[in-house]
């Protein structure tokens, strides 16, 4: 794979990153952010919640153990575009398939390499996320920087509906790309296993569900019935759930507003739990709002404190909204978690009904199981339900 064709990134600042192409030969414009974590640029780049955004990793090398059908959250990438500051020239993996480049221009998606990284984080971080351009192909500066600022906000703009599944489906447990979906409890010794005594059906709406999500619901004892984002109150009931789960997904919350009668009309019928946009849409539901973050939440290092417990958590999260504390004041929940960077809303519980989110990533495992109680306290939730006691 040559390295030696020319890549440009412009942002709507009028910056220009210059570097070398890898992936696809494409133009592509989108909202520029960037993600912290050392690992996992497949999962990153198949996560949905990055639909129309162009991620730049703050680690050095990217690319080292390739890529593989296994790791994916989704069937093919989804975000825009990638930026590093080194493409690895070896892929040393045993289960690697394919080059992180050879993936990318697979799926059509572009890429740049030997980008000062460090000097674009620092920009994103000062003025915030920014439309931007990434283009391997022969185009100057001026132009790419018009693509940049023609670009649409992330404010505003509805992702979901390029993301979600077009019909309601069983999410199956044997697919080949779903491995591993054992159930280990928290607490067990390393290698030990359990089934929960009785599963339990789960509406899982798909905003843009990670695979790893289902797959931590299958292991905590849930079959999955995953439905469209658009899918109504009484499509969920025809289907007699025990629960109801709210996935992740891109965008801006605020404008799926279509999706919050739905979200208003299950909670008080089943026990609730939300991720990510999951979480930002009972904000929505319960009569809160959400706003922009400056620069968004991405990476594996975040640290939450559970106001409730005293309890710590480094988590993984992948955002750009948050809940405004201030809006659900009075809305019959209250804040149970919260970023200990900036304060902002980590996690919501309802005072009386079995509902509860979160904000960060609980299945991504950064700990790599401090999140896993999350999907075990959903599972008592349920069995509470079914006894009577909540």
């Amino acid at each position: 794979m040559s390295q030696s064709k020319p890549a440009i990134l412009a942002l709507e600042d009028g910056s220009v990153f210059r570097g070398l192409a890898f992936g696809a030969d494409a133009t592509i414009a989108g909202e520029c952010v960037f993600n912290t974590s050392m690992t996992g640029y497949q999962e990153i780049l198949t996560d949905p919640s990055y639909f129309g955004q162009i991620v730049a990793m703050t680690a050095v090398q990217i690319g080292n153990y390739g890529v593989n059908e296994a790791d994916a959250e989704a069937a093919v990438p989804k975000a825009s575009g990638f930026v590093v500051r080194e493409l690895s020239p070896v892929v040393s993996n045993w289960r690697a398939s394919l080059s992180l480049g050879d993936y990318l221009r697979k799926h059509g998606v572009p890429g740049i390499s030997e980008v000062d990284t460090r000097a674009l984080t620092k920009k994103l971080r000062v003025e915030g996320a920014m439309k931007s351009c990434l283009s391997t192909l022969p185009i100057g500066e001026d132009e790419a920087v018009r693509l940049a600022r023609g670009w649409r906000d992330m404010a505003g703009s509805d992702y979901v509906k390029d993301v979600t599944c077009a019909r309601p489906y069983l999410w199956e447990a044997g697919d080949p790309s779903r491995y591993n979906e054992t159930y280990i409890p928290p607490g067990t010794a390393f290698g030990a296993s359990t089934t929960p005594s009785q599963r339990f059906k789960v509406a899982a709406f798909d905003y843009g569900a990670k695979f790893s999500i289902f797959r931590k619901l299958v292991r905590h004892g849930f079959e999955v019935i995953v439905f469209p984002a658009t899918a109504t109150a009484s499509e969920v009931r025809e289907h007699a759930p025990d629960a109801v789960f709210l996935s992740n997904g891109p965008g801006d919350p605020a404008a799926l507003s279509y999706l919050y009668p739905t979200v208003t009309a299950l909670l008080p019928e089943y026990p609730v739990f939300g991720i990510c946009l999951g979480h930002q849409m009972i904000t929505h539901a319960l009569g809160g709002s959400t706003f922009k973050l400056k620069f968004g939440h991405r990476g594996g290092n975040q640290p939450v404190k559970n106001l409730e417990t005293g309890r710590v958590s480094i988590t993984a999260q992948n955002h750009g909204f948050a809940t405004d504390p201030k809006s659900i004041e009075n809305r019959g929940a209250r804040v149970t978690e919260i970023n200990l960077n900036d304060q902002t809303v980590e996690g919501l519980r309802h005072n009386s009904l079995p509902v509860f989110s979160v904000q960060y990533h609980p299945e991504a495992a950064p700990g790599p199981n401090d999140a896993d109680p999350l999907f075990v306290d959903f599972y008592r939730m349920v069995v509470e339900r079914k006894a009577g006691k909540v």
